[in-house]
Parts: C-alpha cells; structure tokens; sequence
C-alpha cells in the first residue's frame, strides 16, 4: 500500500519493481496476488491500460491505520488500549515528549468527554 500511496497511479510492474529493489524476496506473482486480494477488500481499484494494470489507493493511510490499529486492539486486546499503553510506559518505549504529547492528548479527551 505504501508504493501505491507514494506513486499513484502506478502499475504493477512498477509495484513489483519498488519491492523487489528493497527487497529481493519479493516474487513477482506474490505482489501481483496480494494487489488482487487488496482490490477485493476494497483498499485499492485499477483500471487496465492496455496491457498494463495500473493501480490507485480507494483508501487513505490514515483511513488504514485507524481500520488496522482498531481492529488489532478489539482482536488482541478485546477492545482495551490499557495494556498496550501500560506495556509501553513500563517498558519505557516510550520518550519523555511521548509521554508529554500523550498526556495533553489524554487532557483534551478527557475534557470533551466531560463537558
């Protein structure tokens, strides 16, 4: 998704292309099967030109992360973001402007919640 959201439109040769260099594991049919299974989800469409199928997101990245990081914590976490943040705050992952943005996010939530 990140190729298609940095270059779009972009074909899948040109997707093929982008992760092999990064990555030569990459197999071609690999990339070409997992651009199918994203247009059938619904993240991506492609029209044909010619013989080439070039490729557009139908979903923002930010729209992706928020389906993928809700969907995680309702999976793995069953709906609570206490553990995770726990986790991270103890395991000091987290760095003091983290832990000070986080802070004034949990601040304004707490007063919309509230008024």
């Amino acid at each position: 998704m990140r190729v298609v959201w940095a270059q779009h439109p972009v074909t899948a040769s040109g997707i093929v292309r982008q992760l092999s260099g990064e990555d030569p594991s990459w197999h071609p049919k690999t990339v070409r099967t997992l651009l199918a299974r994203l247009v059938r989800r619904g993240a991506l469409r492609f029209e044909r030109r010619g013989r080439a199928y070039v490729y557009k997101p139908r979903v923002t990245e930010r729209e992706c992360v928020a389906a993928a990081s809700e969907s995680f914590v309702e999976r793995i976490l069953g709906g609570s973001l206490k553990p995770m943040l726990a986790h991270f705050v103890e395991a000091r992952r987290l760095t003091r402007k983290d832990l000070e943005e986080l802070g004034h996010l949990l601040d304004n939530e707490t007063r919309n919640k509230s008024g």
